[in-house]
């Protein structure tokens, strides 16, 4: 990246590792030292909660704001009735109308820990595309806007290329997600002045779109800037665990879960989540990052506080800690850890220790946690487990008991 820009946020984005690919460098640069930039990204609802994987596009949202721009997070209220088919191998399972608002509240109360949304200049701007989408007229969208879309050039989009080079199924309710999110980018330029759209790199076809759409149709010139897709060191996608989806909801995955994802994060990625997910100035991260063997620690640990305390706050940031530090250091079983709490009629004449161990979030299925007592990975009350048999009753839960798998992962078992 060779573009030294002007703009405040720009700097940030290449600063920081956010920036994967830009419509128009320069174009976009300069509209940021004219004014304020509204800009959005938005976000389908097909879950109660985004996840870690989101995190990345809600953190340069906020840089937009803290750098004096207005972010527009858009909630997917109509896109979602049709699935965004980019890069996937099949299609989206449809929702019924009930599912995506009880979705889109969920999703909401996450943005509040990252943005302020109010009347000033730069307050971020909650909408949702059910407001344009819902009401359009079949025959009325075909002649306006489908006469601008080239099926060749819709075709050629990576998205859909790697979908029809794999010979899967691609339906034309898919098909049209492109056509949508293009005329969400218009609409919103056309009401809200929207001048960029934010997403990541498998969004780049769709942003292109909209931004063809627009010019045509407004004579308006707008930007796209696009994030990196982001795997960790050791190739997994981002916001996956073992136990699954790292979810931003602290219902599904309590603050002390949240926090250990982050410190265990690979020494390799340190730096590089430093820079992308917490605010600590630019060399200070390059410093942290750079640390080799048991000092690096110390960075991690920085990492899953200052993460932790963006979306949970400083006291849920603090009590994690304390938690792993009582877990690690003096092998007590900490206040905060995630807890299964099981009733003697949950119980009955006992339960197996594989299916506690799976109850647990501890392992993902009956035969990884099998696999993890023969190797001896499972721990009771901090002494190996070897039996796999072992029937848990009512009577051994008198006092709550402390299951872990490896050397990281904790929970504790109780009697309710």
């Amino acid at each position: 990246m060779t573009y030294h820009p002007k703009s405040e946020f720009m700097s940030v984005m290449i600063e920081r590792g956010f920036l994967a690919d830009c419509t128009d460098y320069q174009g976009l640069d300069e509209a940021f030292t004219k004014g304020v930039v509204p800009a959005y990204i938005g976000f389908d609802a097909t879950a109660t909660s985004l996840h870690v994987g989101s995190l990345i596009q809600i953190m340069m949202l906020r840089w937009l704001q803290k750098t004096g721009h207005k972010p527009i997070t858009l909630m997917g209220g109509g896109t979602t009735k049709v699935g965004d088919p980019s890069f996937r191998a099949d299609e989206r399972p449809l929702l019924t109308a009930e599912k995506i608002d009880e979705n889109i509240a969920g999703i909401k109360k996450v943005f509040s820990a990252y943005m302020t949304y109010d009347d000033a200049p730069n307050g971020a701007l909650m909408l949702n595309n059910a407001e344009w989408l819902d009401n359009l007229n079949y025959l009325d969208f075909l002649r306006d806007i489908g006469r601008h879309f080239s099926i060749n050039r819709m075709l050629a989009f990576e998205s859909v290329k790697s979908r029809l080079d794999r010979e899967q199924s691609l339906s034309f309710l898919e098909f049209n997600y492109m056509i949508l999110q293009a005329y969400d980018f218009m609409e919103l330029n056309r009401r809200y002045g929207c001048l960029l759209q934010l997403g990541g790199s498998d969004q780049w076809g769709n942003i292109v779109n909209g931004i063809d759409l627009t010019r045509r149709v407004l004579n308006t010139e707008i930007y796209g800037l696009t994030s990196p897709l982001l795997t960790t060191s050791d190739g997994k996608k981002m916001g996956k665990s073992a136990a699954g989806a790292v979810w931003l909801d602290a219902e599904l995955v309590s603050p002390y879960e949240f926090w250990q994802f982050w410190r265990n994060t690979t020494d390799a990625d340190t730096g590089k989540f430093l820079k992308l997910y917490t605010e600590l100035p630019v060399e200070e991260c390059n410093r942290l990052g750079a640390l080799e063997g048991s000092d690096i620690n110390a960075a991690k640990i920085i990492l899953a506080n200052e993460v932790t305390t963006l979306l949970h706050g400083a006291d849920a940031a603090k009590a994690a800690e304390a938690t792993a530090r009582e877990v690690f250091e003096k092998g007590g079983i900490g206040d905060d850890l995630p807890t299964l709490t099981l009733t003697a009629a949950d119980l009955g004449d006992g339960m197996s220790i594989v299916q506690i161990l799976l109850k647990s979030g501890l392992a993902g299925s009956g035969k990884e946690a099998k696999r993890l007592i023969a190797d001896n990975g499972a721990r009771l009350n901090d002494a190996t487990l070897t039996d796999a048999g072992l029937m848990v009753t009512a009577d051994m839960l008198a006092t709550p008991m402390k299951l872990s798998a490896g050397k990281k992962r904790h929970a504790l078992v109780q009697l309710g």
